[in-house]
């Protein structure tokens, strides 16, 4: 995002990016960021929850009308959940915030995996 954002700042669009990984985003340098501390993969807020998907959106639009300077990071105060725990799970066999079919899906692809990886090693 950031290659993208810089361009389209250089053709005279101006732009915010939106993410959840803010150390990467800081050293990104893009001239507006949205930061919400959120899973990797949900920078535009909670699946499923539409009222919390258009606060993200609507501090994203008044960031770039009132940005008076570049390399502006705001971090939005919403929670993912009361329980942080997930925190410390994210991409492991633990992660709480998938669907059963997404985490089927996801066991399945990991076995997928882990077999090939023996396979190979053979």
């Amino acid at each position: 995002m950031s290659l993208v954002a810089r361009v389209l700042e250089a053709g005279g669009v101006s732009t915010v990016t939106f993410t959840t990984a803010r150390d990467i985003a800081a050293s990104a340098g893009n001239p507006r960021q949205i930061f919400l501390n959120y899973p990797l993969g949900s920078p535009a807020g909670r699946p499923h929850d539409p009222e919390n998907q258009r606060q993200v959106l609507r501090a994203g639009l008044k960031l770039l009308q009132e940005a008076d300077k570049p390399g502006i990071i705001v971090d939005l105060p919403f929670t993912w959940s009361e329980d942080t725990t997930w925190m410390g799970k994210f991409m492991t066999d633990e992660q709480p915030f998938l669907s059963d079919e997404a985490e089927q899906t996801r066991q399945e692809l990991l076995d997928k995996a882990r077999a090939q990886k023996k396979q190979d090693a053979q």
